[in-house]
């Protein structure tokens, strides 16, 4: 069946800017572009927000650490998002106090010049309380946002084991202050991506649509000469685009181009006869787990520290599991970014490290990810000294484009960084800005219940005699305000909730096969559904689900045989998965 977001491109296969890259920062930067009115076309070689932005801590934060780096412009921008980001996405970005364990008073002060001077690590030494004290203080410097923030604060050992009893007994101090995380990353990602959309519907004049985002779609390669549809000679600078679900092969023009691959930047510019060499991606893991003492012992805070070995890692819930990470080792381009053994056996350690009476084996993993920063290139820099700042890179490819790279980001700074590309970009185009997004809400944040009892209330006005409270408290948190919209949807028909689930219903994956540009089966149980994040996917989930996308996106028996293989292989490779029926 032929997808509408391809058709759209091949219909009219021109456009003023082409991003390449569908993670949040490609997806930002369409969003902001479309915002002012540009023709603006986006595409992804995978799903939305597969990659990195897929594969994050799921923070929102400042970086207390890069302050050691001297990153201070960093810090600055990303605390003002942080705070931006908890206004105007509060469906899905919460606050999120944080305690750092201290087992030292002076340990590191000497150490700490020496790391900021020239960003070697040096033999390993943990940082002691007065070091924490002064990088913490300097933190709130910059975190302050009309006192909305509250300051940090600290414990000695007996208040601190009073509060958080599970420590290890050895802690002599906590200190504790506030970030954010992102709940459900893929699906802010969605929103902001939805957001451009809708605002190039608002823009379009009489020919058409000026936006159009696409997944599973890949840049294949760049030339020069090629026709157009009608047979006239190419505006810009052409690019030959390929289907990945079908393999179709086509042509597609462009003015700029904006490459915001990620760590693949440098491949995607060879590609496009513009070789560089600006990225040296390191890989982060992490694990999930579904451990209920070491959920109580966090008490709803993140736990944040220096491990043995120098780096930093973090233990915290995320609903009902416990998220625990991270590692940041170089990358092997060449092969698929898994948790390894060893990588498991180090987080095993460092949870003993600091929970030390709670046992935590593998039986307890639910889940795994990794994904590969889009770091530059660091050369003999260690890995977690290589700056988590940004930088757009200008060049000519061979065919005579102006091509625009990202090489850097995360995911705090979405926003401003969007912001900045889009700056550059309307400089080449000879346009200016028309709307900031500084203070324009993403998506279902748009009018979300300030607290507890306005999300109540919202939930109450939207039960019916079909659809408990659980049930729309589930769409709440999927969509955010945009729930109103679903429910109209699921409202409009015949529904049941899932036999395997009930957490999906009939009408809702259909209303996902038509508005979210599914394309495997695997999207909607990693990336439009937190099941397999949380481990409750099972072999009649996968088969339930898939039959009923078949029919809106016309899978015949053999696909959806391929399609349940497909997500078998992704979930137990990449995620460590196992699959099970359930038991009556």
């Amino acid at each position: 069946m032929p997808r509408a977001a391809v058709q759209g491109l091949r219909q009219r296969p021109n456009v003023k800017v082409l991003i390449i890259g569908g993670g949040i920062n490609g997806v930002g930067t369409f969003r902001d572009l479309a915002l002012q009115g540009v023709d603006v076309a986006l595409v992804e070689r995978g799903d939305y927000c597969q990659g990195a932005s897929g594969a994050s801590s799921h923070m929102i934060h400042g970086g207390i650490r890069y302050l050691e780096n001297g990153e201070f412009r960093l810090v600055k921008e990303s605390v003002v998002e942080r705070n931006r980001l908890l206004r105007i996405a509060p469906h899905y970005v919460k606050p999120l106090q944080t305690t750092i364990p201290i087992f030292s008073t002076f340990s590191g002060i000497l150490a700490a010049p020496l790391r900021f001077l020239t960003h070697k690590q040096g033999k390993p030494k943990e940082r002691g309380a007065f070091l924490i004290k002064v990088g913490l203080s300097l933190y709130d410097s910059f975190s302050r946002d009309g006192g909305s923030v509250p300051r940090h604060k600290f414990l000695g050992r007996k208040r601190a084991l009073a509060e958080l009893p599970a420590l290890h007994p050895a802690t002599k101090y906590t200190a504790t202050y506030f970030d954010a995380s992102v709940h459900n990353p893929e699906r802010l990602t969605l929103d902001v991506l939805q957001d451009g959309e809708k605002a190039g519907m608002g823009n379009a004049g009489l020919s058409g649509r000026t936006v159009r985002a696409t997944n599973y779609v890949s840049l294949q390669s760049m030339t020069a000469g090629v026709p157009s549809r009608d047979g006239s000679p190419a505006a810009g600078s052409t690019v030959q685009l390929r289907d990945e679900l079908t393999g179709e092969l086509f042509y597609f023009t462009a003015d700029v181009i904006v490459n915001t691959t990620g760590a693949w930047v440098d491949l995607t510019n060879q590609a496009m006869g513009a070789a560089s060499a600006f990225m040296g991606g390191t890989k982060g893991s992490h694990i999930v787990l579904d451990h209920p003492e070491l959920l109580d012992a966090c008490k709803g805070r993140e736990i944040f520290f220096e491990h043995t070995d120098g780096r930093i890692v973090l233990i915290y819930p995320m609903g009902d599991r416990v998220l625990v990470g991270t590692t940041d080792v170089d990358a092997d381009m060449t092969q698929d970014a898994v948790c390894t053994d060893s990588e498991i056996e180090y987080f095993l350690e460092l949870i003993g490290h600091v929970f030390p009476g709670i046992p935590v084996d593998r039986g307890q993993i639910v889940y795994t990810f990794s994904g590969v920063r889009p770091l530059p290139r660091h050369d003999s820099t260690q890995p977690g000294f290589v700056s988590r700042d940004y930088r757009i890179e200008r060049q000519a490819s061979a065919a005579g484009a102006v091509v625009f790279s990202l090489v850097g980001g995360k995911w705090t700074t979405f926003r401003a960084l969007a912001e900045h590309m889009s700056d550059t970009v309307l400089s080449e185009l000879g346009l200016e800005r028309k709307v900031s997004t500084g203070k324009l809400a993403i998506g279902g944040g748009a009018g979300f219940p300030a607290d507890d009892e306005g999300i109540q209330k919202w939930i109450k006005a939207h039960v019916s005699h079909t659809r408990d409270a659980d049930r729309t408290a589930v769409l709440l948190t999927r969509y955010g305000t945009r729930a109103a919209e679903v429910i109209s949807y699921l409202d409009g028909g015949p529904d049941r909730l899932l036999s395997s689930t009930r957490e999906l219903s009939v009408r809702e994956l259909e209303y996902m096969a038509g508005m979210e540009q599914i394309g495997h089966l695997a999207d909607v149980l990693i990336r439009r559904t937190s099941l397999a994040f949380r481990g409750l996917v099972t072999g009649e989930l996968l088969n339930e689900v898939c039959e009923v996308l078949a029919g809106p996106l016309g899978w015949d028996a053999a696909a959806q045989t391929g399609e349940i293989r497909h997500a078998r292989e992704v979930l137990e490779r990449l995620h460590r998965v196992q699959i099970h029926s359930l038991v009556a």
